[in-house]
């Protein structure tokens, strides 16, 4: 900190030392002192204004990067979350969609996607119906993988670049509320047709949530990560043909 403050402090000096040199010249060269001084008061009158436009130009510039490095790690943060837990997840719920064909036809992303495709998808996540039955899939598994990943999202609820995404955010509360819910009952075997609805409600909740990150994450990939967007396309966990190898 002081080295920094002798460097201003010289840089300070030498620009008054310039500043006299070249008004001395002018005095020097072409008289006219009354005109020399009027100059100099109307620049000293304009000051505050070039600092005060230069200070919020600056402090612009400061707060874009700033927010572009948070959104960076954000990013990084919600690709470890699709790698660790959020691809499988999708796996897993997709055993409990009524109709998982029309689904997974216009989530069947490829690497020539446009933003047009991807809007166009959004929307449709947006409006769509997502019909979710418990009984279709395994709740017990459901509940044994959810309980094995839960300190891993516990750590990324403790990251502060959460608070820059509030849908995030949503996404993980919701699979923890599944989570509690799975985790309070005895037994998921035999209950009651209304307990079943209210679980179905629950997975619904948490499974939109994950199709529009997923989707999001998606598109972050394709722009800034191509090829970790062509390997999260042959392993999308929507196509059930889908493979890592390249043919």
């Amino acid at each position: 900190m002081k080295k920094i403050s002798l460097r201003a402090r010289h840089a300070a000096l030498l620009l008054l030392i310039v500043s006299l040199v070249l008004y001395g010249t002018d005095y020097l060269v072409f008289g006219h002192a009354p005109e020399i001084a009027a100059g100099f008061l109307g620049n000293l009158a304009f000051l505050p204004v070039y600092v005060l436009f230069v200070t919020l130009m600056i402090e612009r510039v400061f707060k874009e990067r700033e927010r572009l490095a948070i959104r960076q790690k954000l990013n990084m943060v919600i690709g470890v979350f699709f790698s660790e837990v959020g691809t499988d997840l999708l796996r897993i719920f997709a055993d409990f969609l009524v109709h998982p064909g029309e689904l997974a036809a216009r989530l069947r992303v490829t690497t020539h996607w446009t933003e047009r495709d991807f809007r166009e998808t959004a929307a449709f996540l947006a409006g769509y119906d997502l019909r979710i039955d418990s009984r279709r899939g395994d709740l017990v598994d459901l509940k044994h993988y959810l309980t094995g990943k839960r300190e891993f999202m516990l750590g990324l609820l403790e990251n502060p670049n959460l608070l820059e995404h509030d849908e995030f955010t949503d996404l993980l509360w919701a699979v923890f509320h599944l989570l509690q819910e799975l985790e309070a009952r005895h037994a998921l075997a035999g209950l009651p047709a209304s307990d079943l609805d209210h679980l179905s409600g629950d997975i619904r909740r948490a499974y939109t949530h994950l199709l529009r990150e997923w989707l999001v994450y998606m598109r972050h990939l394709q722009r800034d990560y191509p090829y970790l967007f062509s390997l999260a396309v042959r392993l999308n966990p929507m196509d059930p043909a889908g493979h890592a190898e390249v043919y």
